[in-house]
C-alpha cells in the first residue's frame, strides 16, 4: 500500500488511530487561530489530493471554521406574534461545507475554490480545509 492510503485508513476510524489525539490538540490551537486561514500544507494530504490540491505554486490551503447548529431566526418584536413563530427548528438550506467554501472565496477573491473537505469537528465548531487555486499564476 502506499503512504496515502495509510493516511486514508487512519482517518477512515480517528479513534483508534493516531489521528484522533492529534487533531485533539491540533484542535486546541485552532479555537484560538481566526476563523479563516491559510495555511502552508493540508492537514490531510490524501484527501487534499483526490481533491484536485498540487504541492506547487498556485495551489492555496485555508482552513474555515464554521459554527455548528441549526440556524436560527429571530423573533418578532412588534404586531401580532405568530402562532407557530417559526423560531426554532429551523433546517439551514445551506451545508457547513457550502457555507465554509463560500466564506474563503470572499476572503481570498482572487483565488477560486476547487473543493473543501471535514477536517475536525467538536461540540461548538467544524473545521473545513478549503482547496483554491490562482488561475492567473503560471504554474498553475
Amino acid at each position: 500500500m502506499s503512504a496515502y492510503k495509510y493516511i486514508s485508513n487512519a482517518w477512515r476510524k480517528p479513534a483508534q488511530s493516531y489521528v484522533g489525539e492529534l487533531t485533539r490538540q491540533l484542535a486546541i490551537e485552532w479555537r484560538r487561530e481566526p476563523a479563516i486561514t491559510r495555511i502552508a500544507k493540508p492537514t490531510r494530504p490524501d484527501r487534499a489530493r483526490r481533491l484536485g490540491y498540487k504541492a506547487k505554486l498556485g495551489y492555496v490551503m485555508v482552513r474555515v471554521r464554521v459554527r455548528k447548529g441549526g440556524a436560527r431566526k429571530p423573533r418578532p418584536v412588534s404586531g401580532r406574534r405568530p402562532k407557530t413563530i417559526g423560531v426554532t427548528k429551523f433546517v439551514r438550506a445551506k451545508s457547513l461545507k457550502q457555507i465554509a467554501e463560500e466564506r474563503a472565496a470572499r476572503k481570498f477573491p482572487n483565488l477560486k475554490v476547487i473543493n473543501s473537505y471535514w477536517v475536525w469537528g467538536d461540540g461548538r465548531n467544524s473545521w473545513f480545509e478549503v482547496v483554491m487555486v490562482d488561475l492567473e499564476h503560471q504554474s498553475a
